[in-house]
């Protein structure tokens, strides 16, 4: 049989045109996109495994295996933790998720969250409290990425191997602390604070490089602190010692590049539905960390008086008054900023 021109050329058309006629699968698998997400903790960790992957997990299912993310922990793309986000913004990497408080003084407004005694004790008020006040704060200190979500942990506590009962038995203990402000409430209180990405605190406690470390107990197990310290010491109620916050951050040129049903996807299972489910995730693992300890009897559990504590907000009074005057130069009101915090965090405890 001969085929003429017309058919062929027919029959061309119908081959070229086969991948946008096959229905919303076929166009699909010709248009995956596959994104790179990198971050500082292990494999192991409670963020990566309770947190992260399930994030994954749903933008996968959400779009139908059309939006893909592939996690590398452990810095396994190269870096150092403090360089993370600049990947992000450079397009090294697609998403990173990281501290703040990694680069000190570069994201003034979240800073407000890590002075000492704003916090609220539970992961759930701060993380809400935190999107909220990003929304209007944070997004013009981010604008060289898209900021996926902003977010803070539960309470701190202070783990040695040394018995804390005051403000005295910190004295002269080296202490590692995640934030600056950490380190000035830890300084404040008559410790000496040593500020250092959380991958190095196994290896410090070992060497006896510093005597301790504020960490909250969700990350306890997966830096073996349980294992390296003898005594964990938790301050009462809210507002708590302190907290560190998180961004969850994407180059901005590969989100607005997404088509418009990924994008769709991804910013629904960002934002606030990624800060609450955050905040559930430190709550009920910081428990089970805690109970799971208190049950092995390896660490001796204990709680300032509220007394005491009272002594601890007096005394890092000092701190919250240098952050407002540092503010200024950055053309910050840094009072204000305070009080939108603190009011966010209300909200969000008593709701």
């Amino acid at each position: 049989m001969k085929l003429s021109r017309r058919s062929l050329i027919k029959s061309g058309g119908a081959i070229l045109a086969a991948p946008f006629i096959l229905g919303a699968g076929g166009v699909r698998a010709q248009s995956a996109v596959t994104l790179k997400l990198h971050h500082f903790l292990p494999p192991a960790s409670n963020v990566h495994q309770r947190l992260l992957m399930p994030w994954v997990k749903a933008l996968e299912e959400q779009s139908g295996g059309a939006l893909k993310v592939d996690i590398f922990p452990a810095m396994q793309l190269g870096g150092k933790p403090p360089q993370l986000y600049d990947q992000a913004a450079n397009g090294v990497v697609d998403i990173i998720w990281t501290l703040p408080g990694n680069t000190p003084g570069r994201f003034p407004s979240t800073e407000v969250f890590e002075l000492p005694f704003v916090a609220a004790r539970e992961a759930t008020a701060n993380a809400q409290a935190c999107q909220e006040y990003g929304q209007t704060h944070v997004l013009k200190e981010t604008g060289d990425t898209q900021l996926l979500c902003f977010w803070a942990h539960d309470h701190g506590l202070i783990h040695t191997n040394k018995e804390i009962k005051t403000a005295a038995d910190l004295s002269g203990l080296k202490l590692r602390n995640p934030t600056r402000l950490a380190g000035e409430a830890l300084a404040a209180l008559g410790a000496t604070p040593v500020g250092m990405p959380v991958p190095q605190v196994p290896e410090a406690l070992a060497q006896r490089a510093i005597d301790g470390c504020v960490i909250p107990w969700e990350v306890v197990p997966s830096i073996k602190v349980n294992e390296l310290t003898k005594f964990h010491t938790e301050i009462p109620g809210s507002p708590t010692l302190y907290t560190a916050t998180f961004f969850l951050a994407m180059n901005k040129g590969k989100y607005e590049a997404l088509p418009a049903d990924l994008k769709s996807v991804l910013d629904a299972n960002s934002g606030m539905t990624f800060a609450k489910k955050a905040g559930e995730m430190w709550d009920s693992v910081g428990a089970e960390v805690r109970a799971s300890i208190e049950a092995s009897g390896s660490g001796a559990i204990s709680t300032i008086s509220e007394d005491e504590k009272a002594k601890w907000v007096e005394a890092t009074k000092g701190v919250h008054d240098k952050w407002v005057e540092d503010m200024k130069a950055k053309d910050l009101d840094g009072n204000a900023l305070i009080g939108a915090a603190k009011a966010l965090v209300q909200k969000y405890a008593n709701g």
